[in-house]
């Protein structure tokens, strides 16, 4: 091994003061700092929105009753809570009183898994009403449950 000149001692004391001041200095910037900010993003807009679904047997005649089953579809990226379903009856034919159909449903709050469809929400009864009116003009018209929840 070669001698140190002392042109090289004093090159290698300098460079040691200055990583040692350097160091030091990290170490007291690391340990003495202080601050403070805030950070903030949009939370999802919870779309939340199902499509519900009624079914029932058809071929519904006066004095007759379906059982009505409710079912939703979620497409969203979480679950949905489903309560509160509002049956309305609709029919094709205007001489078809919707007034000669009664429908109910019975739910409890039912949670919709993301992304499914047919999830059972809730079950009712339709009936067709037998009143002394000339009701013929619900032969062959379409009786529509509309559903819609709150």
């Amino acid at each position: 091994m070669r001698p140190m000149t002392k042109k090289n001692k004093i090159a290698a004391v300098a460079l040691s003061a200055t990583l040692l001041a350097a160091g030091g200095g990290a170490a007291y910037a690391y340990w003495s700092t202080t601050g403070s900010g805030s950070g903030e993003a949009a939370a999802s807009s919870g779309n939340n929105v199902v499509t519900l679904h009624s079914s029932f047997a058809k071929d519904i005649a006066p004095g007759e009753s379906r059982v009505v089953t409710y079912t939703a579809d979620n497409s969203n990226t979480s679950s949905t809570l489903v309560a509160g379903l509002a049956p309305t009856v609709a029919t094709s034919d205007a001489k078809c009183l919707p007034i000669w159909f009664t429908v109910d449903a019975t739910a409890t709050p039912a949670t919709v898994p993301a992304k499914t469809t047919g999830t059972t929400v809730g079950t009712g009864t339709l009936t067709f009403v037998d009143t002394a009116d000339n009701q013929d003009a619900c032969k062959n018209a379409t009786i529509t449950v509309n559903v819609t929840s709150h």
